[in-house]
């Protein structure tokens, strides 16, 4: 039997140092492919195993910066791939594999598949680690003016008018500039539920296309911002950032003495509606109370 030789290495090919075994999750561009790291390379170039959420998106990343494949596999996995998929990929690290795991564009977990492929891994105990780079969230944050000291992401609403709005009322008092990502299509009935239920005085920002030709970035209050986009024609890629909350959320007993006060003339359901609403105060958190406040 033949002995394998330095020349069956892909990575000794390139001329590149082997990578160490397990999963490493590599951030992608968002729009100019010259975003990448140059560790990201390193890594996508040596990786026993690709991986990606759309496999055409990466070959086509490799192609730009020279990187060949080199007879290596270029595995598709994404949130619809299955435990099949999952357990395959799961072998290949158990043998010792270093596979490199990227999604179509930014940092993989982040509103992006690989959170169970990741999770899978960590629980297996097998190694995992992270080449940082792009990512729309923190990109649109440091355009957006608004404060960075905390913030929070808080993904895609719900397309659902009903769930959005719900969505919308549980985080309004967060103290935290708040990052979204939206469809270019619901843009505009998530503005108008913005203004209406967190404030239209409220600071926010609307990023488009970041990194990309037409990159835009629109700051406003809410109320102006739902009125511009209302009937305007979104395309790209959307992140909208609103400033956080300056109401300073009531204490656990001004709740229970505001629900008491409802409770003499109204029913509990329309009790914590009415709270709820005038204390800025998610229905969930004012239900619990009104459950102990009834019982008392």
């Amino acid at each position: 039997m033949r002995q394998p030789s330095n020349s069956d290495d892909p990575a000794l090919r390139q001329g590149l140092r082997a990578i160490p075994p397990g999963l490493h999750l590599v951030s992608t561009p968002i729009g100019a492919a010259r975003d990448i790291t140059l560790r990201a390379l390193d890594i996508l170039a040596a990786a026993d195993v690709l991986v990606a959420e759309d496999t055409r998106t990466l070959r086509h990343l490799l192609e730009i910066h020279g990187v060949a494949l080199s007879g290596r596999p270029l595995i598709a996995h994404h949130d619809h791939s299955g435990e099949a998929s999952l357990r395959g990929l799961l072998a290949l690290l158990a043998e010792g594999k270093s596979m490199a795991y990227a999604s179509e564009a930014g940092t993989p977990l982040i509103s992006d598949p690989g959170f169970e492929l990741a999770r899978a891994v960590a629980a297996a105990g097998l190694p995992i680690s992270a080449a940082p780079g792009p990512c729309a969230a923190i990109c649109a944050l440091t355009l957006s003016g608004l404060p960075s000291d905390r913030f929070l992401f808080a993904g895609f609403p719900p397309a659902a008018s009903a769930a959005r709005k719900t969505f919308l009322t549980e985080v309004a008092p967060i103290p935290a500039t708040l990052i979204l990502y939206e469809s270019p299509r619901r843009l505009a009935p998530l503005l108008t539920d913005m203004a209406r239920i967190l404030g239209p005085e409220r600071q926010a920002a609307i990023c488009r296309e970041l990194t990309k030709k037409f990159e835009d970035v629109t700051r406003g209050t809410l109320g102006t911002l739902a009125e511009a986009y209302e009937t305007e024609i979104v395309k790209g890629e959307v992140v909208v950032l609103v400033d956080r909350s300056t109401i300073v959320a009531p204490g656990a007993e001004d709740l229970a003495m505001a629900l008491r006060e409802a409770l003499q003339t109204m029913s509990v359901k329309d009790a914590v509606g009415f709270v709820s609403h005038n204390l800025g105060i998610p229905r969930k958190l004012v239900y619990k109370t009104a459950l102990d406040v009834d019982r008392d």
